[in-house]
């Protein structure tokens, strides 16, 4: 069984409107480069380099590692135990997870199983369709909002889905439609967290009990 974890730390950040090559981007790896050079669109390519250089400094500030020498690899898929579960460090034990979309960039670490996720309210259109491969209890909630409502609905309820789904480290390869992300989940604790308007994020923690989180807005300096 999973026990209480204590602190949970979560960094909010806005991406700088600026271009790539504005931001120092030195303790990005060879792979952090070439995945950021094969976005086309260089806010694309800010963004990627931007939140994967602040995931950096974070790991960094808190493992006391430099930026550069921070190390990743993937732990284990609980559905088929392949390499490709959620990316841990090589050099500890501490947890993170990292998600972005838009302007935000959202980083969380504990000392146990944590996902984070970001989500931006997508077209009313969207969201009734997408609502169908939810679980039916979420489907329902959606479907009963009013109609402007329910984009907003779907975007809490899909960035719970996600952050949970990136704490279990199953992604999508996991049934959309296999949990009720409403409220907690057994051996999770899942939070909305205060983002920008337009948008819903969630936080899951692998937890027996609500843990004390401590949220940023600024990098640490």
């Amino acid at each position: 069984m999973q026990q209480p974890q204590k602190d949970v730390q979560v960094w909010a950040l806005r991406v700088p409107g600026v271009s790539a090559s504005s931001l120092d981007l030195s303790a990005l790896d060879e792979e952090e480069r070439r995945r950021m050079d094969l976005f086309v669109r260089d806010a694309d390519r800010a963004r990627y380099g931007f939140a994967h250089a602040a995931l950096r400094t974070v790991l960094a500030g808190l493992t006391g590692s430099a930026p550069d020498l921070l190390r990743f690899a993937r732990a284990s898929c609980p559905c088929c135990g392949g390499p490709h579960g959620r990316p841990v460090l090589i050099s500890s034990a501490l947890e993170f997870s990292l998600s972005y979309s838009g302007d935000l960039v959202l980083i969380g670490a504990a000392s146990g199983p944590i996902g984070i996720d970001v989500e931006p309210a997508p077209q009313l259109e969207v969201a009734e369709q997408l609502a169908k491969s939810l679980h039916p209890a979420e489907c329902e909630e959606i479907e009963t909002a009013l109609p402007e409502d329910r984009p907003t609905v779907f975007a809490r309820l899909w960035a719970r889905k996600e952050a949970y789904l990136k704490g279990l480290g199953t992604g999508l390869g996991r049934d959309a439609a296999a949990d009720d992300v409403r409220g907690d989940l057994p051996g999770w604790c899942l939070t909305d967290l205060p983002v920008n308007s337009g948008y819903a994020a969630a936080l899951a923690v692998g937890s027996t009990a609500p843990s004390t989180l401590l949220l940023h807005r600024a990098l640490p300096g």
